[in-house]
């Protein structure tokens, strides 16, 4: 790891269908082998599976009345995908710092970009573990579970929590 400067960020595309940045880097991380157009149906496909499902989630931003009725179809799910992620960002984590001789977990703060690199990673995880049929339906049910504050990617950010909370000793070393 070179340590003259920092790697620049590379710049994409927002996604075709709704121009979402985020949604797009979602994508980016499903795809497997270089496959996009397999990674695109199947995020689209959880889309419009959670806006049939998740007519029981209330978003913040729902009730603004005809505004909202002329989105493409899949926007509820959009909005449901985009409650999920912000639901399984930590706030907190630990990281190893080697002192003395002795190796402490310091809890840190995460940083906005990192939270929502460590949510997208936990969220694809958890839905390739789930045992439905298709990648679609898993990744609607993790999404759909992670915006009711239940599912394995809300149990990992529960745990990092808790993890950061027990190590609250060592937060004096922090650099």
């Amino acid at each position: 790891m070179s340590r003259r400067h920092a790697a620049e960020k590379r710049q994409i595309l927002p996604d075709p269908k709704f121009g979402d940045l985020v949604l797009s880097k979602f994508m980016n991380n499903i795809m497997l082998d270089g496959k996009k157009s397999t990674a695109e149906k199947i995020v689209y496909g959880a889309l419009e599976v959670m806006d049939d499902k998740g007519a029981s989630i209330a978003t913040d931003d729902e009730d603004q009345g005809d505004a909202g009725s002329s989105n493409l179809a899949g926007a509820k799910g959009l909005r449901i995908f985009h409650k999920a992620l912000k639901k399984v960002r930590p706030q907190l984590e630990v990281r190893s710092r080697r002192v003395g001789g002795a190796t402490y977990q310091v809890p840190v703060e995460v940083s906005t970009s990192r939270g929502t690199a460590l949510a997208m990673r936990w969220l694809i995880g958890a839905s390739r573990k789930r045992s439905e049929n298709t990648m679609v339906e898993r990744l609607a049910g993790e999404l759909l579970d992670a915006a009711n504050d239940r599912g394995s990617a809300v149990k990992k950010r529960d745990d990092t929590h808790k993890m950061a909370d027990a190590n609250k000793a060592f937060a004096h070393y922090r650099w």
